[in-house]
């Protein structure tokens, strides 16, 4: 009789899922971690020039056109001060499919990944699917992964660990003390570092920094993303970067799931890289206007909430039973509890909308909070 496999019937429709589809249809979406803007119209532009001129007909590289993975060595160069070229970068359907080819080609059945908890949703189920074994990490009070609980987890079973700054779903920016003591942590006990920068330029307070900066061995792999930066989420144009030896393994599972990232999107992801770059500071000056209208609404309430220093997501502690009276009002939250144990009792709340719906739902919340109270 046909079964299913063991790795499959771990993994579960993520809970963020649910959340969307108990709410109603003129619910207002706080659980949706994807940007409101337009993506910067030069990026548009360029998939529709490669469009019309027929270069977006055909396969590309598996790794990606040479233009695009130029453009993120470049990007890599000023943004983070580290020298990747463009044969140490693969380009992939966006930074899910860059997180998965990390993981399958670093994980052995058995392996050990740790990660933070709460964390995204995808590193659990990713590490499954590889055949590894899920080690979540608790967070410090402030939401950021401390880098002491993450080298006591360690053991000769642990094959990778996590990191994730600007993180999802706390919005917590890891200091740069932090990423030279995981960059550390990589380098002594020779375990991977898979880092995380998706939400690397939605900071606030603080700055970005990559351990990859810092390592001084390979031991670190960087997943990253137009979708969050240029707000591409639809377009699917992430990367990997790493160093060549890695990279070859993580191409043997690209070439056969993928074959290559969508043409078009590289095009696009080019422009985007490499033209202006004023719609991503306009977005980011936005982001953080929301946050201080809903952290101000968060402390009217009396709803203690860790000051979030980048990405677009807020994660307060709530009361008992707030989270599905806020959805019954109409204003769709995420439980904590979606991205892993240690998220019980917190909520996590999306500010990519616009101010007006955003002040309505804090209107909500309100009402909600005393309600439950």
């Amino acid at each position: 009789m046909t079964d299913f496999s063991d790795r499959v019937e771990q993994v579960s429709i993520s809970g963020i899922r649910e959340v969307f589809e108990a709410a109603g249809e003129d619910a207002i979406n706080l659980g949706l971690g994807q940007p409101d803007f337009p993506t910067p119209e030069h990026a548009r532009q360029a998939a529709v020039d490669a469009i019309e001129a027929g270069k977006a007909d055909a396969y590309t590289s598996n790794m990606g056109t040479l233009e695009l993975r130029e453009a993120i060595s470049a990007k890599h160069e000023r943004d983070n001060d580290v020298s990747v070229s463009p044969d140490e970068i693969v380009a992939t359907a966006g930074g899910s499919e860059a997180l998965h080819l990390a993981l399958e080609a670093h994980v052995s059945a058995g392996e050990e990944v740790l990660f933070p908890d709460p964390g995204f949703v995808s590193y659990d189920a990713l590490t499954r699917l590889a055949g590894g074994e899920p080690k979540p990490i608790a967070l410090r009070e402030d939401l950021t992964l401390d880098p002491a609980a993450v080298e006591d987890a360690i053991t000769d079973d642990t094959a990778a660990f996590v990191v994730n700054s600007p993180a999802n779903p706390t919005g917590a920016v890891q200091s740069e003390d932090d990423m030279r003591e995981f960059a550390r942590i990589a380098d002594e006990h020779d375990v991977l570092c898979v880092s995380d920068e998706v939400y690397e330029h939605i900071v606030f307070e603080g700055e970005h920094r990559s351990p990859m900066e810092f390592a001084e061995s390979d031991n670190v792999v960087v997943v990253n993303a137009c979708s969050k930066t240029y707000s591409m989420t639809g377009w699917r144009l992430g990367w990997v970067a790493a160093s060549e030896r890695r990279i070859e393994r993580m191409l043997r599972v690209h070439q056969y799931v993928q074959a290559c990232a969508s043409a078009p999107a590289q095009f696009a992801a080019e422009a985007a890289l490499s033209g202006p770059q004023d719609p991503v500071d306009e977005m980011v000056a936005a982001f953080e206007e929301r946050r201080d209208v809903l952290l101000d609404g968060f402390a009217d309430m009396g709803i203690d909430c860790p000051t979030p220093a980048g990405a677009f997501y807020a994660m307060p502690k709530v009361p008992e039973g707030w989270v599905d009276e806020v959805i019954d009002r109409g204003v769709v939250v995420v439980p904590g509890e979606a991205f892993g144990e240690h998220g019980e009792g917190y909520a996590r709340i999306s500010y990519a909308t616009d101010l007006e719906t955003l002040k309505e739902a804090i209107e909500v919340m309100r009402e909600a909070t005393e309600a439950v109270r």
